[in-house]
């Protein structure tokens, strides 16, 4: 018997060093959090919208050193009085150290570019609906493991340099858009305009967009506790808003180095150098901030749409459909709209019968 004491109590685990310690092991969480998101992989879309020629499809080719337009066709002008606004996704997937991203990036070809730019902005809102709209019967199906989520998470509005502020279609489209994505304004060719131009730019923009009531993505607050360089990275951002940039994927050579930059005839302007235009830090705001922008679409963007979304199907659920006398469907009335059609048929009903009772009484004389 004191043998099997002996035993059991040999065999009991030591939690008593564990407890003492302090130490339980959920501080590891995130690390299992990490491994899991690598091993899925992560998913964002981009959508690109301005006028033709402001260098949309390089600024994307630069960011993520990859070519998303390898036969791509650039219309002449004959064609682009006729053309319409049609949307062109494309998907990369992209690794970089073991993490994989599936990068969406939608372009909107023909905007801005026919005479009556009246409506070229609805086929933009429709397909953004139609991404929610998709995403929502997913999320409501028996299958909701593998969701592809297409939902658009961050919108590049690019703003011609070549001008003294927004124009009148650059507000009234962002006026549409700025409830149903994340705009980020950009300028677009920085390289045609000096310093002083710029930061003039920018002031009028920013003043305009203030002006009109249009919500563009707001960079998060820092927390308290965020170290000194963060914060600075942030203020940095947020004070660069609207980010003025220039695109190339044309490798130069400067002093004996390799960068990707523009060449004129008095010099070379650098991509990546934060003295000549604000790449880095579009690119820095991208992906720092990649979770927070697919959070405010799915926290704020989308619950909006799904809320209006069922709260449509609830009105359509409780209106009655209307019938007339040979049993053909009506349309779906209101609640006041139904109870003003049947005080209407009430009153016609009795009209009816005091009729029948005058012919009654005319036939009795």
């Amino acid at each position: 018997m004191r043998d099997i004491k002996q035993f059991c109590k040999a065999a009991e685990p030591e939690f008593s060093n564990v407890e003492t310690s302090g130490y339980v092991g959920f501080a590891n969480l995130p690390n299992q959090v990490h491994r899991k998101s690598v091993k899925k992989g992560f998913e964002f879309t981009l959508m690109v919208v301005g006028e033709s020629g402001l260098g949309k499809s390089t600024l994307v080719n630069s960011l993520f050193l990859s070519d998303l337009y390898p036969e791509r066709v650039v219309p002449d002008a004959v064609e682009k009085q006729h053309q319409t606004v049609k949307l062109d996704a494309s998907t990369v997937e992209i690794e970089e150290r073991g993490v994989k991203l599936r990068l969406t990036v939608v372009d909107t070809p023909g905007f801005g570019d026919a005479i009556d730019n009246s409506d070229s902005f609805s086929a933009i809102l429709e397909y953004i609906d139609e991404q929610y709209e998709r995403f929502l019967r997913d999320e409501s199906g028996l299958n909701r493991r593998n969701i592809v989520d297409n939902r658009i998470h961050c919108c590049f509005y690019f703003i011609s340099p070549f001008g003294h502020g927004l124009k009148p279609l650059d507000i009234e489209f962002m006026k549409k858009l700025h409830c149903k994505v994340n705009i980020v304004p950009v300028i677009a060719k920085a390289d045609v305009l000096t310093k002083k131009e710029i930061q003039r730019l920018k002031c009028r923009i920013m003043q305009e967009i203030e002006d009109n009531g249009i919500k563009i993505y707001p960079l998060p607050d820092c927390d308290s506790d965020e170290d000194e360089d963060y914060k600075e990275q942030v203020r940095q951002l947020k004070e660069a808003v609207p980010f003025a940039v220039c695109g190339s994927t044309t490798l130069l050579e400067v002093k004996g180095r390799k960068v990707r930059g523009r060449l004129y005839p008095w010099g070379v302007v650098e991509v990546e150098n934060p003295e000549h235009c604000d790449f880095i830090k579009l690119r820095t705001m991208l992906i720092t901030h990649m979770q927070d922008l697919q959070e405010v679409t799915q926290e704020v963007h989308y619950e909006n749409y799904r809320s209006e979304r069922l709260a449509k199907s609830v009105r359509k659920n409780t209106n009655p459909i209307i019938k007339d006398e040979n049993g053909t469907t009506g349309e779906v009335l209101s609640d006041k709209d139904r109870i003003l059609r049947e005080k209407e048929e009430e009153i016609r009903r009795m009209q009816e019968k005091l009729a029948q009772m005058q012919a009654k009484i005319q036939a009795q004389k």
